[in-house]
């Protein structure tokens, strides 16, 4: 059986050494037919909120909160239906705010390409710096053990604030969009490291699909409404880029209904769980890197067999490394077993950048192998835990030839634009 993955931008082919694989996908729906139609009528009529047009005066100033190169954003198309519908509003008065919480600058070429050159030469973009206390503002003073909460200072100081993103399921949120676009997107990194903290991570609750009781997502909204929101554009995708729905206007309201919607399309049922799953992290622009590539392993945990153990092929890019700043791969490379980062980052006062994802990697490594076919260095993929694999389609063979040609096996092709659950 040949299943297509998607890898990087072009996506590569695997030949499973079986007719019984279980392959599981979104529940495919179409793009929009018309997209920039459908986004007026969303901010013309949105929910539980004025419409868009009315939400910025003309002598009032705007900052816009997007998603960084990481996420499939479609902001390019996005930015100038937005600006359309503000048209009222002087150029010199919009600010686009591109939220990469802890991740690294995007280069002035990335800028053009998430932006457009058209939003780029007409309105102020720029990154923000989770590391720089000069370029943010205080927001509110530190309360139940955090310091001051600290946001972007183009953020805090804008009359209006307008938030940007996308829904899917998100392994510690329960979902992504809503407040995320703020918080963590434009946060200090004191705050956004105590939104981390090993024992929110490893919350039973702190889970995908999860929104009710949900401690991550509690702290994403109380400190992502510490300054009034006045408009959400959020949409969903498909595995081909394409906007499959708009959920615009109030912030709760709408990413609520954004979250049915996607709980309904991205999450699938399964019967078992399986001694070997093959996965992705979804391709560009989320398998730049090893550190986003465990969205895709912690998918396929969800329906990995534990007793004594699964074991996972992920194949992700990570063109980008693990990547090069941040502590993810200092933490791997520290630590010679799971148990022993889970040690660490749970053990008292502990407190360093990316031990959330470090986390994240270790709960799924308790409970599987995990090879990886990547662009990474072999040495570095093994002083950090796990197997590299040079020839995706030979592994896949001799690992079904071990584990006995009559073993069912399952497949997200899609990575994390699926999220499995055992009945």
């Amino acid at each position: 059986m040949q299943i297509h993955l998607q890898y990087g931008r072009d996506g590569l082919t695997a030949d499973l050494p079986t007719e019984k694989a279980t392959i599981i996908r979104p529940r495919f729906v179409a793009g929009l037919p018309d997209e920039p139609s459908a986004f007026q009528n969303a901010a013309q009529r949105p929910i539980n909120a004025p419409p868009l047009a009315e939400t910025v005066s003309a002598h009032e100033t705007v900052a816009l909160v997007i998603a960084d190169g990481t996420r499939p954003l479609p902001s390019a198309r996005l930015l100038p239906w937005i600006l359309a519908e503000l048209a009222h509003v002087p150029a010199q008065n919009v600010t686009v705010i591109i939220g990469t919480g802890t991740h690294r600058a995007n280069t002035a070429s990335e800028i053009e390409g998430i932006v457009g050159t058209e939003v780029c030469r007409r309105v102020q973009v720029l990154n923000h710096n989770a590391y720089d206390a000069s370029t943010m503002a205080v927001v509110r003073p530190g309360q139940n053990g955090c310091g001051p909460l600290l946001m972007n200072r183009n953020y805090v100081e804008a009359d209006r604030r307008i938030l940007v993103g996308f829904i899917e399921p998100h392994f510690m949120a329960g979902f992504s969009g809503g407040y995320k676009a703020a918080f963590p997107g434009v946060a200090d990194l004191a705050s956004i490291m105590h939104y981390h903290r090993a024992e929110i991570i490893g919350h039973p609750h702190s889970a995908w699909g999860v929104l009710k009781d949900n401690p991550t997502q509690e702290q994403i909204r109380a400190n992502g409404s510490a300054l009034p929101v006045d408009f959400l554009v959020n949409v969903t995708l498909n595995h081909k880029r394409q906007i499959t729905r708009f959920f615009c206007g109030d912030v709760i309201t709408a990413h609520e209904e954004g979250c049915r919607y996607v709980k309904e399309t991205a999450m699938a049922a399964v019967p078992q769980r399986f001694p070997l799953v093959i996965t992705t992290n979804s391709g560009f622009p989320l398998d730049q890197n090893l550190y986003q590539s465990v969205k895709g392993m912690c998918a396929a945990a969800e329906i990995i067999s534990s007793h004594p153990h699964g074991e996972m092929i992920v194949a992700a890019r990570c063109n980008d490394g693990f990547p090069a700043h941040g502590n993810f791969a200092k933490l791997l490379y520290e630590h010679d077993s799971p148990q022993a980062i889970l040690d660490t980052v749970f053990s008292p006062g502990f407190h360093m950048l990316d031990q959330w994802q470090a986390q994240k990697f270790a709960e799924v490594a308790l409970r599987a192998q995990v090879a990886i076919y990547s662009e990474l260095d072999p040495q570095a993929v093994a002083r950090a835990g796990l197997t590299p694999i040079d020839d995706l389609n030979e592994y896949i063979r001799a690992t079904v030839q071990r584990l006995g040609s009559d073993i069912p096996i399952a497949v997200l092709p899609e990575g994390p634009m699926t999220i499995p659950y055992v009945t």
